[in-house]
């Protein structure tokens, strides 16, 4: 055979794995540890936007302001689904990935662990003096004392001819364990939460009432085994809505505490009660939480048409353009003028003061001075027949909006209306007053039946880390030869040694009791 030959011979071969052998390989790769872990770090990456960018089940306002404000970064925002990172495709592909690998990872687990419960102490070793501790001392300890004072300390223990192996720290499997079934835990809970939970947004205006029924929401999210008679029949009135601002100093206009006065009835025909919801303190009716999540003001407009009919009249809500002095952007749509439809653009100042160049704007957030600045008033077709929906916050789509004719815009503006003021309109076409001021809260209400077990498995999962970290395996020999006991110990957890050697004189102290010449 000539040099080539044996060189070729003797090259590794290729062998190709086949549908059965990348479908082994992608399970092992998925289930290891390492691909666990990327995958936990994956799913804390993925949140971060949810905190970062408003969410549509938290904060519609926030993501309707940012579509007036930024309307292609909104459009990419959508596309990537980034107003609902927790209902994701990509969210819920990390999540199920996750799942799945750590599933792979706790059942061989529960075998290894299973067996080395089951395990004894291996036999002593002959020469004790070669284990990283080690000592000896004279005296009369037999195997069965040794043994005993070792069970004493909790060791495992197990005896032979002149002999004793003792093990210890079989707990530190245990917190292993439980930190990845508690993992495993919070996914199912979270889960579940998500199968048998819901949650909806709504605006409520004071004075008005809200029950919880499917209908009612603004915006409803339930989950896929949740129908209409899943939800609690409870319902409130929101009587008054109060905020207390910072009025001297640096921070002026800081809002320091929110309360809104609720008159709640738990069901149908049940008595009513008062209850101060805040934020941070949800309103709960049989685990349905109810939380205050935002505020605002919705000035009380009156409009009398052309032909002098009261075509409108109720409060608006507006839509917060600055938080600091709470001057807001507000849409009137009187779809039922006489003889066209009338549109309003207005601004709420909720403390009007004059400026230099002859505008109005708002210098503090609470309600000192309110006025409404007219921005203009159109006429016309305002599209609301049209079939196609339309944003509250928008007087219309536009194309509509250019074929709408102009009564109020530009510089025939006039001077902010107070409270009891209003304008007429030119060319008869009605009359616009501003007759009073009330608030709007935004709310959320949440059922999540996985929140308590969530709960249960974030603890155990601290205490299965805490063990796993706290404790450590370690092993303990006894022989016993003609007067003379030597001791040996070794740790089996990696970086704990140094821990160890201060156990093992103290073991041995145990031992020598009563015993003399300790070396």
């Amino acid at each position: 055979m000539t040099v080539q030959e044996l060189a070729t011979e003797q090259e590794p071969k290729h062998v190709k794995l086949g549908l059965v052998g990348w479908l082994r390989w992608g399970w092992r790769t998925l289930t290891s540890m390492k691909t666990a872990l990327i995958l936990l770090f994956l799913l804390a990456l993925a949140s971060v936007p949810g905190s970062l960018v408003p969410q549509r089940g938290v904060d519609p306002d926030k993501v309707a302001r940012l579509y007036e404000q930024s309307p292609t970064l909104a459009e990419w925002y959508d596309r990537f689904q980034l107003f609902e990172v927790f209902t994701s495709v990509w969210f819920a592909a990390i999540y199920l990935l996750l799942f799945t690998s750590l599933v792979g990872c706790i059942i061989p687990r529960v075998t290894t662990y299973a067996r080395e419960l089951r395990r004894k102490p291996p036999d002593a070793p002959k020469r004790l003096t070669r284990l990283p501790q080690s000592a000896s001392f004279e005296g009369d300890l037999d195997v069965g004392e040794a043994a005993r004072r070792l069970r004493k300390l909790r060791f495992r223990v197990v005896t032979g001819d002149g002999w004793v192996s003792a093990e210890k720290g079989y707990l530190r499997e245990t917190g292993n364990l439980l930190f990845h079934v508690a993992l495993l835990g919070i996914l199912l809970a979270v889960g579940f939460g998500s199968l048998f939970g819901y949650r909806g947004n709504v605006l409520v205006v004071e004075g008005d009432g809200f029950a919880n029924t499917v209908a009612a929401y603004d915006r409803f999210i339930p989950g896929s085994q949740v129908s209409a008679e899943s939800l609690e029949p409870f319902s409130f009135q929101l009587a008054d809505f109060k905020v207390a601002y910072q009025v001297t100093g640096d921070k002026k206009g800081q809002a320091l505490d929110y309360t809104a006065h609720l008159k709640v009835n738990d069901s149908p025909g049940s008595p009513t009660r008062d209850y101060d919801l805040k934020v941070n303190d949800p309103l709960e009716i049989d685990g349905t939480q109810t939380y205050l999540i935002g505020n605002g003001y919705a000035p009380v407009f009156k409009v009398t048409d052309g032909k002098g009919q009261v075509a409108f009249e109720g409060p608006v809500p507006c839509l917060i353009e600055s938080k600091a002095t709470m001057a807001s952007g507000c849409v009137v749509k009187v779809p039922d003028a006489q003889p066209a439809q009338l549109g309003f653009l207005l601004q709420f100042l909720p403390t009007s003061v004059p400026l230099t160049d002859g505008t109005y704007a708002s210098a503090f957030p609470g309600e000192l001075n309110p006025e409404v600045q007219l921005i203009g008033a159109f006429t016309g077709d305002l599209g609301l027949r049209s079939g196609q929906p339309q944003s509250v916050y928008e007087l219309a789509p536009p194309e509509v909006l250019k074929k709408l004719t102009p009564l109020v815009m530009g510089t025939n503006v006039p001077k902010p209306l107070a409270v009891g003021q209003s304008i007429e309109l030119p060319k008869g076409a009605g009359k616009l007053e501003f007759t009073g001021v009330k608030e709007w809260i935004t709310l959320q209400t949440a059922y999540d039946p996985g929140r308590v077990p969530a709960l249960i498995a974030a603890a155990a999962a601290v205490v299965g880390i805490a063990l796993s970290l706290q404790i450590r395996r370690r092993r303990v020999f006894v022989r016993v030869d003609k007067g003379v006991v030597e001791v040996g110990g070794l740790t089996r957890t990696e970086g704990s040694a140094a821990g160890f050697a201060e156990e093992f004189a103290d073991i041995v102290k145990v031992l020598s009791a009563g015993e003399k010449d300790v070396r």
